[in-house]
């Protein structure tokens, strides 16, 4: 029985286990989008909110040296709590003080339709929130046009 057991074990020792979650988070902080099986997406979902939450309030020595204990590139850490410039001199806000104001919920989870061709597990994406590219809309009649085709 499973009683009081937490977490998905993804069938990987302890120390695995933890290496895993962390090169997701990094990844995640790194390119701010992320495809990956549902579970692990689920699994690292609640480790990226707690190192955003971490870099809300700014640099910070302390939280910059915890937020290090997670992730495993120092220029991660960099990007989460002090605004950086990337190889075109565009100036790239840091992620923490970027979600100052919201209360919660800086990551989103996506489905995705399909599945992992080798063992059909099911594939999501976990995007930062406000990274998400825009969504087309399907091409399909519009209400009006419907109403006016039954009249």
């Amino acid at each position: 029985m499973r009683h009081r057991n937490a977490g998905r074990k993804f069938k990987r020792s302890p120390s695995h286990r933890r290496m895993l979650l962390r090169n997701l988070a990094t990844s995640v902080l790194e390119h701010e989008r992320i495809e990956t099986t549902l579970a692990k997406a689920k699994e690292v979902q609640p480790v990226v909110e707690k190192l955003i939450t971490l870099a809300r309030g700014g640099w910070d020595l302390n939280n910059f040296r915890r937020a290090l204990a997670i992730v495993t590139k120092k220029s991660v850490a960099f990007k989460l709590f002090i605004d950086t410039r990337d190889p075109d001199d565009k100036a790239v806000p840091a992620i923490g003080p970027r979600y100052k104001d919201r209360p919660g919920g800086y990551t989103r989870i996506y489905k995705l339709a399909k599945v992992r061709q080798g063992d059909a597990s099911e594939m999501a994406v976990l995007t930062l929130v406000g990274t998400e590219p825009p969504v087309k809309e399907a091409k399909t009649k519009s209400k009006q046009a419907v109403a006016g085709a039954r009249a």
